[in-house]
């Protein structure tokens, strides 16, 4: 009530100050021989009505928005500080925006290098049938408020001031009213932003769920693949290891050993986890152990991996699934057999592999591309498939002729960011 009271009295007060030198001018120079008092009387009396009116009307229209009344509601130049959880330039554009939605926009200057932004804005009369006090008060200047936007850089965060008051100098504010307008704008805008910032919070949950979710259905995938894989060679293993029970019982008895050292390497992990290099190469070599003692001398084996390499991080069963593909294809339909290389080599950090990378390569010199031999069934499939939803375009899967004779395989993956 205080605040109410003392805004009524300043405007009148100042209002009058206004009006005595003029009524006394008007009353010794106009008006001297005409009797005028009661003029100047009626005057004085009508814009005593008007000013308490107009001010009357301010300070419940400001109620009705703010819900209370104090001075800085009270107050034509309304400034809000409002620190937002995005960067300098990304706060910038989104109070930016929310100023260009504003009504009654009628001019914008913005310049985003120095996180400064300004819109005039078309002051709406809110009580039109009041048009006699509005144009009294408010109309001796243009009808224009302003919104003035400053971002200042916090960290990761940004600081933005904002600053609603009508275009004219602060003098002007003992005498002018504005019904409330800065003040709707002010208020306006602090709702406009936290909107935007609700929305941009719930688009980012939303995409977190998202990818949530699609990583949950690559991990379905590369298990369903994983799993396409390993049942071949456990059927294979387990049917030659039965006929083996029946002539060679001992031979048997390794390639059971060598089965369970496959396996203690491969159960463990699930299909989205990382294997090293070192550990797919001791799969592999169980998994040729286990055909060596099917195959005998018609299979050899080369093996050229530096040791530092066998600790960087390599996709499960892939290594296994080339050279399960080499032996099937390439050396296993050949009668004299052959050899089987695995090499591997460290790969230099680009664009698509910034920390580098490792490439490694199963080649042999069995059938190759022939009628007879050629591994393009669903095992080479299943190893582009998975690299594409473990690293998108960061790794790569070619397979060429080798030479002179079989089939050279090369998956090259990326480093792991140290």
């Amino acid at each position: 009530m205080f605040a109410s009271l003392f805004f009524i009295a300043r405007l009148s007060v100042a209002w009058f100050l206004l009006y005595l030198p003029l009524a006394i001018f008007t009353h010794e120079v106009v008006f001297r021989h005409n009797g005028s008092d009661g003029f100047i009387v009626a005057m004085g009396a009508l814009l005593v009505v008007v000013t308490i009116t107009g001010a009357f009307s301010h300070v419940n229209r400001v109620r009705l928005i703010a819900g209370h009344v104090t001075a800085s509601a009270l107050s034509r130049r309304q400034r809000r500080q409002v620190e937002l959880p995005l960067e300098a330039g990304e706060a910038f554009d989104l109070v930016d925006a929310a100023m260009r939605e504003l009504p009654g926009v009628r001019a914008v200057e913005s310049a985003r290098d120095s996180l400064q932004s300004r819109v005039r804005i078309t002051r709406v009369n809110p009580y039109p049938g009041d048009s006699v006090s509005w144009r009294w008060i408010t109309n001796l200047h243009s009808l224009r408020n302003q919104v003035s936007m400053t971002v200042t850089p916090n960290g990761d965060a940004g600081s933005v001031m904002l600053i609603c008051e009508p275009e004219r100098a602060a003098w002007t504010d003992w005498l002018f009213i504005d019904y409330g307008t800065n003040l709707e704008t002010a208020e306006a805008l602090s709702r406009a932003i936290a909107r935007r910032v609700a929305e941009r919070r719930r688009t980012e949950n939303l995409s977190a769920a998202e990818s949530a979710t699609e990583k949950a259905l690559t991990v379905a995938k590369l298990s369903l693949l994983h799993a396409q894989v390993e049942p071949h060679f456990l059927y294979n293993t387990l049917a030659s290891a039965q006929i083996l029970t029946r002539s060679d019982p001992a031979r048997a008895d390794a390639m059971l050993g060598n089965l369970i050292t496959y396996l203690r390497h491969s159960l463990p992990r699930t299909g989205d986890d990382l294997s090293t290099l070192g550990v797919e190469l001791e799969r592999a070599h169980a998994y040729l152990d286990i055909l060596k003692i099917r195959m005998g001398s018609r299979l050899q084996l080369q093996v050229d991996v530096p040791a530092p390499l066998r600790q960087l991080a390599f996709p499960p069963m892939m290594l296994q699934t080339l050279v399960e593909n080499a032996i099937k294809h390439g050396l296993e339909p050949q009668s004299g057999g052959g050899t089987v290389w695995i090499l591997a080599r460290q790969l230099p950090g680009d664009a698509l592999m910034p920390f580098g990378g490792v490439a490694v390569t199963v080649a042999d010199d069995g059938r190759g591309f022939s009628s007879e031999g050629g591994g393009t069934g669903i095992g080479l499939r299943n190893v582009r498939e998975r690299l594409r939803l473990a690293y998108g375009a960061g790794a790569t899967f070619n397979i060429v002729a080798n030479f002179p004779a079989g089939v050279a395989a090369t998956i090259s993956v990326p480093g792991v960011a140290p």
